[in-house]
């Protein structure tokens, strides 16, 4: 059994912060509709495309199933309605107020169906000075601290992740939350709204939050990445901590002046510890002589090798997918491994084309019959791809 089995969810949202937060859903086990506009989730234009979808869309959203709604021709918003008297999760992140604008917002929804649990996911909250601001990863990372926490101790100019940790980390916390609010619904038979600010979540997850509440300045960079044989590696810890044993156990001398100051007596044993780790012939012994010391050590590797580890390997870390081409292509699995149950990507599970299970939806979730889907898509309420996007590859 899945976890989440028999929880339905509308997944109204694009890009990352909400599409994660769904994705998680489905391979805990609940049923995942994304409703989609016929422009479409800006990702399906983002890596490389296989018939018809791209692989960040396709990482996001594998599993769902897939409703075209158009909200803006009249009997858009009635379907959305209609749908979220079926479920028990709606999650969405667009700018404040556009759910509102539509007749969609928890309010307005929240008398149709009392358990409704909805998570709205924005840059800096439903309400307050900023709400109204648009949002993306990069703005919360500069606002929340991080890049000029980070270009303070590296010395160099501001720039930013490459990665979108801001989503990521609204989307863990939002994903938690609803967690949360459905366990409160089970036992009460009322649901709620999630307000999951984007500011909020990145400082929650900064485990150096602390630093800036205490008006201290950041002073541990994490990792030190060392000339080793072969190629770089990196030691997580203090310095003097990794200097003190590399000296106690393998004996170790930085050579530096008696007068020298700190300044220089670490440069002089930065370079000793450089020297050491490039004197072994062979990685393993490199490797074997940290471990003497108990220093914890790691490769830099590339995103593509960190797939090819051991690890990664031997926890099936990605899995192979229908590609709808012909052929597979690989995803990132969830990494949640359950003693009693079940999670993960299920068999058979693909990324859908926008509008493809727009008759299998309505007719499950509402009842509607044949004529009334195709009346709706002859109205230009609902679209549905059709088989011509099949076979298109490239690189958007």
């Amino acid at each position: 059994m899945r976890p989440l089995e028999g929880i339905k969810v509308l997944d109204m949202s694009r890009v990352l912060a909400g599409p994660f937060a769904g994705r998680i859903l489905h391979d805990l086990g609940a049923e995942v509709v994304k409703i989609e506009p016929p422009e479409g989730d800006v990702t399906r234009h983002w890596g490389k495309v296989r018939a018809g979808l791209a692989g960040y869309y396709t990482q996001q959203n594998v599993g769902k199933r897939n409703v075209c709604i158009d909200l803006r021709v009249e009997g858009g918003t009635e379907i959305i309605r209609r749908l979220a008297t079926q479920a028990d999760v709606l999650i969405e992140n667009f700018r404040p107020g556009v759910m509102k604008k539509y007749g969609l917002a928890y309010e307005d929804l929240k008398p149709l169906n009392e358990k409704l649990i909805m998570l709205s996911i924005s840059g800096f909250g439903q309400q307050g000075p900023e709400s109204t601001r648009a949002a993306y990863a990069p703005i919360l990372h500069a606002e929340s601290g991080w890049l000029q926490r980070s270009a303070d101790w590296n010395q160099q100019p501001v720039s930013d992740l490459n990665l979108s940790a801001a989503d990521t980390n609204a989307s863990l916390h939002g994903t938690i939350g609803l967690l949360a609010a459905l366990r409160v619904a089970e036992l009460t038979g009322q649901g709620q709204h999630i307000d999951m600010c984007m500011l909020d979540a990145f400082l929650a997850t900064d485990d150096a939050s602390h630093l800036g509440l205490d008006d201290v300045r950041f002073t541990s960079a994490g990792g030190l990445v060392w000339e080793g044989v072969g190629g770089p590696v990196l030691t997580a810890g203090d310095f003097r901590w990794i200097w003190k044993q590399l000296h106690d156990i393998h004996g170790i001398e930085d050579g530096a002046p008696e007068d020298a100051d700190i300044p220089t007596k670490r440069s002089y044993r930065e370079a000793a510890i450089n020297d050491f780790l490039s004197s072994f012939e062979t990685r393993e012994e490199m490797y074997r002589a940290l471990d003497e010391c108990n220093l914890a050590w790691g490769d830099i590797k590339t995103t593509s090798q960190a797939f090819e580890s051991p690890t990664a390997k031997h926890r099936d870390t990605s899995v192979a997918i229908d590609a709808r081409d012909g052929a597979t292509r690989r995803v990132t699995q969830t990494p949640y491994r359950f003693s009693e149950s079940d999670s993960g990507i299920e068999p058979g599970d693909k990324a859908p084309y926008r509008g493809e299970h727009n008759m299998e939806i309505l007719q499950n979730w509402l009842g509607v019959t044949n004529h009334e889907v195709e009346a709706l898509s002859k109205a230009g309420v609902l679209l549905e791809e059709n088989a011509l996007v099949e076979g298109q590859d490239g690189q958007a």
